[in-house]
């Protein structure tokens, strides 16, 4: 297969999967937990270790002020809570209730069983191979490219 073919057929494959896989999570999320994407992705930043407003709206290219209405509503709803920093009172962290932990897990695990439900008709041998080629995708894409 010439790299052409390959470009090709990757353009055929990754963004049709990630958008269902995405349009899925963003169901679950907004169906199941009502969220809306902004909370969803303020939820994820803030378990990643995003844990200010400034850092979210960064991360996130919003405005801080869309970024702080995401982070009031989250915290209406418990599950996220602000902490004020004892060397800096202007500082609030942000980190995630039990129930944001919760809520986040909910959401993958649905997914989960999702993305389980897509691969079940694959054969035991298909699975291994698509494993051992994302493997090889995801190496191609974190080494440096040679000049």
């Amino acid at each position: 297969m010439s790299t052409t073919d390959l470009i090709e057929t990757f353009w055929e494959t990754i963004p049709p999967i990630w958008r269902q896989t995405r349009g899925q999570i963003r169901g679950v999320a907004a169906e199941r937990f009502d969220l809306t994407v902004e909370q969803f992705q303020a939820l994820r930043r803030i378990r990643k270790g995003y844990d200010s407003v400034s850092a979210l709206a960064e991360e996130g290219r919003l405005s801080r002020s869309q970024a702080s209405r995401a982070v009031d509503a989250l915290v209406n709803k418990k599950l996220v809570k602000r902490l004020t920093d004892s060397d800096d009172r202007r500082h609030i962290h942000l980190s995630l209730t039990e129930k944001g932990q919760q809520t986040l897990s909910g959401i993958y695990a649905e997914t989960e069983a999702w993305l389980a439900k897509r691969f079940q008709s694959l054969a035991p041998e298909q699975t291994q191979k698509i494993a051992q080629a994302l493997a090889l995708l995801r190496d191609a894409f974190n080494s440096k490219p040679q000049a």
